[in-house]
């Protein structure tokens, strides 16, 4: 398999690229956003060009879904340019343990997980915090990104509020620019507007949705998009995952065969609380985690706890939009984010 990465300044100029010098066969298997404000997108191309595919592709996303996209990165642009940038390498700040447990402290980090954190941190014998930090997270950290292309139809589960319809679309966002066909499913018919909001995004999408009044419902539905090669999303109603009464309900949803759980769970919460969710829902089933709520919150002590104690990272979202995608996060960049917005020179602000 051949990989390649692109950069450009929006997503439809990336797809051009990757049409241009990979053809049409293609695809995107991953995509961010670049710090310049433009875009990165990782591309595979099989050896064999003879294969023949169980479905033909699904047509590309409308000019007008891709200005969405656009839009949204022009003004990711335009932020990056009014925002002042340190010119340089990022200065060195000296690993020093009291001051780290302080800076954890502020981001309203549990005293376990602080304590525990500071301590590998000073036992990796490395003298910078940013890059000490980031070895004792990666100790604990999981990582499993979603395979847009390949993924198997997934089940998003998690409390109210926690931002799964959005997570939806989002995913539905990703899997149409990798010309995948996508059924929404909407499960939570008595959340209000809950239905109509997956609507109106799959429209934006030219992705199908469909209502599913009862769990078999939901297993026919899935079982007809694996069938017709398309990937189901399925969006469930809100519900707090450390009630045993509320689990069993799940469990059966949950252990569909084919079907994988994904827990969507907030930042901008208690960090106790979304730590006790987090390992809630691996215990119903979810194997990965979305983590949204990033734009909304200066503290990311619940950040950090959800991934020290909970299913492996898929993702995480800076923005309520459906154009602001869905990002990786590594235990580097996650250490950068702790320490750059504790000493206030990030974008998100000094936790107070």
């Amino acid at each position: 398999m051949q990989l390649r990465t692109f950069l450009a300044e929006d997503m439809k100029a990336a797809l051009a690229q990757v049409r241009r010098e990979m053809g049409a066969e293609a695809v995107i298997v991953a995509s961010q956003r670049a710090k310049n404000g433009g875009v990165m997108v990782r591309a595979a191309l099989e050896a064999t060009a003879d294969e023949s595919l169980p479905e033909p592709p699904a047509p590309p996303l409308s000019d007008e879904t891709l200005s969405d996209f656009e839009e949204q990165h022009r003004n990711n642009l335009i932020r990056s340019l009014r925002t002042p940038r340190v010119t340089g390498q990022p200065q060195a700040r000296q690993f020093d343990r009291a001051h780290l447990l302080q800076l954890l402290g502020g981001h309203r980090t549990p005293d376990a997980i602080a304590h525990d954190l500071a301590m590998t941190a000073e036992q990796s014998g490395l003298k910078d915090m940013t890059l000490a930090l980031a070895c004792a997270l990666d100790r604990r950290m999981k990582s499993r990104p979603l395979d847009f292309p390949e993924s198997a139809a997934l089940l998003l589960i998690g409390p109210n509020g926690a931002g799964k319809t959005a997570t939806a679309a989002k995913i539905a966002a990703h899997a149409r620019m990798v010309h995948r066909p996508v059924r929404l499913i909407a499960a939570d018919a008595e959340g209000a507007g809950a239905i109509a909001r997956l609507e109106t995004f799959g429209q934006h999408l030219g992705a199908q949705t469909i209502v599913a009044e009862s769990a078999d419902g939901i297993v026919k539905l899935i079982a007809a998009a694996a069938k017709d090669g398309a990937l189901a999303i399925v969006d469930t109603p809100g519900f707090d995952p450390r009630h045993s009464r509320m689990r069993t309900a799940f469990a059966g949803i949950a252990a569909i065969d084919g079907v994988d759980a994904v827990g969507v769970v907030s930042a901008a919460g208690d960090a106790e609380e979304i730590g006790e969710i987090s390992q809630a829902l691996g215990k119903l089933g979810a194997e990965r985690l979305i983590i949204t709520g990033l734009d909304l919150t200066r503290r990311f002590g619940a950040l950090t706890t959800a991934l020290v104690r909970g299913p492996a990272l898929a993702h995480i979202s800076r923005s309520a939009y459906i154009a602001g995608g869905l990002e990786p996060l590594t235990p580097l960049s996650l250490s950068r984010l702790l320490i750059d917005a504790a000493l206030g020179s990030a974008d998100h602000g000094s936790p107070q």
